[in-house]
């Protein structure tokens, strides 16, 4: 509904919307005064993602029981949101070695919307199912819908449509009690408040989504095994910077010299996990695969540490 000149807006329960008392001369401040109040309310997120530690970690527990059953993890958003979601999603891989399926964003508007701004894509509710539908999604799978308002229609369609599906449902918001909540089997909803810049949700909204996505899919990926102690043990080693980083891992893991490590990295064709058991064991390459394989891939088994 359009607003009448001179009359007030409608009352909106979205606190991202919100002006922010804070900063309400922010054009007036110098450079130095606009960072630090911006600083002065970024320490408000990280209190705000504390008080939805169980929720998170509810959520991320419902994200392990789905991939270990075959399914696959979903983020969608929008905007800002759909951003955060990408962003995650496409770190997932090369940091754990999961297949680039394992774990898939949609954006509305799609790959130009990473970069740029669509122009209404975020509105189109029958979007998010359709988008959904030609990723194939399954009641196996599970979906993180991503809305700092709450009431994006792109996520509420994409909700609406694994509702139908009897998939798992995660909301991830900065306004509780809205539309997102609703289709939702779990809420994570850090309430960040109003922005410095009023209604720009890639402030504290967006930096909270980033914080609760980094806890979903890390806690998810080392209970699914893809970390060994506090070690990238499956990552990907797509350049010499990584070929590098797995030397360290490897001899900090094994105890072994950077020269021995090497030597098994070569061995193992470039695969960590089983160039550390060679190392830890004792043993070859092939006999290392074998006993990951006897050890249904637990690092730990197969290293007869369990």
């Amino acid at each position: 509904m359009p607003i009448r000149p001179g009359s007030r807006p409608p009352e909106d329960r979205r606190s991202t919307e919100h002006r922010n008392p804070a900063s309400h001369n922010l054009d007036r401040l110098s450079t130095l005064e606009i960072v630090r109040l911006m600083n002065r309310e970024d320490q408000k997120i990280a209190i705000a993602v504390r008080r939805e530690l169980p929720a998170i970690a509810k959520a991320a527990d419902a994200i392990v029981e789905a991939l270990r059953t075959g399914g696959r993890l979903f983020y969608v958003g929008a905007g800002s949101s759909g951003r955060m979601a990408v962003l995650d999603a496409a770190e997932i891989a090369p940091t754990f070695g999961t297949p680039r399926a394992l774990v898939q964003a949609l954006i509305a508007g799609g790959q130009k919307a990473v970069t740029s701004a669509v122009e209404g894509a975020e509105d189109a509710v029958g979007n998010g199912e359709r988008d959904l539908r030609a990723r194939r999604f399954t009641a196996r799978d599970i979906i993180v819908g991503i809305a700092a308002s709450g009431t994006t229609p792109y996520v509420l369609g994409a909700l609406a449509y694994a509702r139908k599906r009897r998939a798992t449902i995660i909301a991830l918001t900065s306004n509780r009690r809205m539309p997102v909540t609703k289709l939702a089997d779990i809420v994570v909803a850090p309430e960040v408040g109003p922005e410095v810049v009023t209604g720009s949700t890639r402030l504290k909204a967006g930096t909270s989504q980033k914080l609760v996505l980094n806890m979903l899919s890390t806690a998810a990926m080392v209970r699914l095994g893809h970390v060994y102690e506090n070690l990238m043990i499956d990552a990907v080693l797509t350049n010499k910077k990584l070929e590098h980083r797995a030397l360290r891992i490897l001899s900090e893991a094994s105890g072994k010299t950077v020269s021995r490590s090497r030597r098994a990295l070569r061995q193992a064709r470039h695969d960590i996990r089983v160039a550390l058991v060679m190392l830890k064991r004792g043993v070859s390459a092939n006999e290392a695969r074998k006993l990951l394989s006897s050890a249904g891939g637990n690092l730990r088994r197969a290293l007869g540490e369990s």
